[in-house]
C-alpha cells in the first residue's frame, strides 16, 4: 500500500516532464517520436525505479543515517566527563571521521559523477583521468561534510563557512587553468545526487536532532552547500597542483635543452 502512495505520486510529479516533452514534440517540431514504444517503456521503468528508490531512502538510508548520528553522538558513546564538565567539540571524532568516509564513498560510488567524469576524460582526449577527478571530488565532498558535521556540533553560523567558502572559490577561478573552470563547477553540482544528498540530509538531521541545544531547522540543514561548494575546491585545486608539477618538471628539461644548445655552440 505505501509503495502504490509512492508511485501514484511519482507519477504525479512525472506527469508535467512527460506533457512538456510530448507537447514540444507533437505542437512545435511536428514530428513523430522515433521508436514511441521504446520511449513508453523508459518513461514506465523510471516511474518504477524512482518509486522503489523513494521507497529505498525511507526504509533504509535516511533510518541508517539518523541512527548512525544518534549513536555517534550517545553520551555511552562518547568519552566520560567529569562532574560539572561540559562537552567539547573534540569529544565527537567519531562523527567527523563517519562523515569524512561516508562523504568519500558515497561520492565515488555516486552514479552522476561517474558518467560526468567519463565524458570529460574522452572529450579531453585523456589529459583528464576519471578516476583521478572522482578522486578529487570526492575529498572535496568529505571535507564539505566533515565541517558541516563540525558547524552543528560546535554551533556556529552557515553563513561564515559559504562566506569563506566563496572567496577561496573566487581566488581559484582567478588563477586555475580555465579549461578546468567549468568542469570544476558542474562537479559541484553532479556529487549531490541520488546516493549521497539523502545520506548528508538525514546525518545532518540526526546531530542536530541529538546534540543538546540544536535545532535541527536551523542547524540541520547547510551542509549540502557545503557538500556542492568543497568539490570545486578540491577540483581546481588538483588542476592547480598537477599544473605546478608539470610546470616543474618541464623546466628542468629545458634548462638542459639550453645548457646543451650553448655547450654545442662553444
Amino acid at each position: 500500500m505505501e509503495f502504490l502512495t509512492i508511485f501514484f505520486n511519482t507519477a504525479l510529479d512525472i506527469a508535467p516532464i512527460a506533457v512538456i516533452i510530448f507537447g514540444f514534440q507533437y505542437l512545435v517540431i511536428r514530428k513523430k517520436v522515433h521508436r514511441l514504444a521504446s520511449v513508453l517503456t523508459g518513461f514506465a521503468l523510471v516511474l518504477v525505479g524512482l518509486s522503489l528508490f523513494l521507497l529505498g531512502l525511507e526504509k533504509a538510508l535516511f533510518p541508517m543515517g539518523s541512527m548512525m548520528a544518534e549513536q555517534l553522538t550517545s553520551q555511552s558513546f562518547l568519552p566520560a566527563l567529569a562532574d560539572g564538565a561540559q562537552r567539547h567539540w573534540s569529544d565527537y571524532y567519531w562523527v567527523y571521521i563517519f562523515a569524512f568516509t561516508i562523504g568519500a564513498s558515497t561520492t565515488i560510488a555516486e552514479p552522476s559523477l561517474i558518467a560526468v567524469s567519463i565524458k570529460a576524460g574522452e572529450i579531453s582526449g585523456g589529459t583528464i583521468n576519471p578516476l583521478m577527478l572522482r578522486i578529487a571530488v570526492a575529498i572535496g565532498m568529505a571535507t564539505g561534510i566533515t565541517l558541516g558535521s563540525w558547524r552543528i556540533v560546535t554551533g556556529m553560523s552557515l553563513q561564515w563557512f559559504i562566506l569563506a567558502a566563496y572567496i577561496l572559490v573566487i581566488i581559484q577561478t582567478l588563477r586555475s587553468p580555465r579549461s578546468i573552470i567549468p568542469l570544476a563547477f558542474d562537479s559541484g553540482g553532479v556529487t549531490t545526487s541520488t546516493i549521497t544528498v539523502p545520506i548528508i540530509a538525514a546525518l545532518g538531521l540526526g546531530l542536530a536532532s541529538s546534540i543538546p541545544g540544536r535545532d535541527p531547522l536551523l542547524d540541520g540543514f547547510g551542509m549540502i552547500a557545503l557538500a556542492c561548494l568543497f568539490p570545486i575546491i578540491s577540483v581546481m585545486g588538483y588542476a592547480q597542483l598537477a599544473a605546478w608539477l608539470e610546470k616543474r618538471n618541464r623546466n628542468p628539461r629545458e634548462r638542459d635543452a639550453q645548457s646543451k644548445e650553448t655547450t654545442d655552440a662553444l
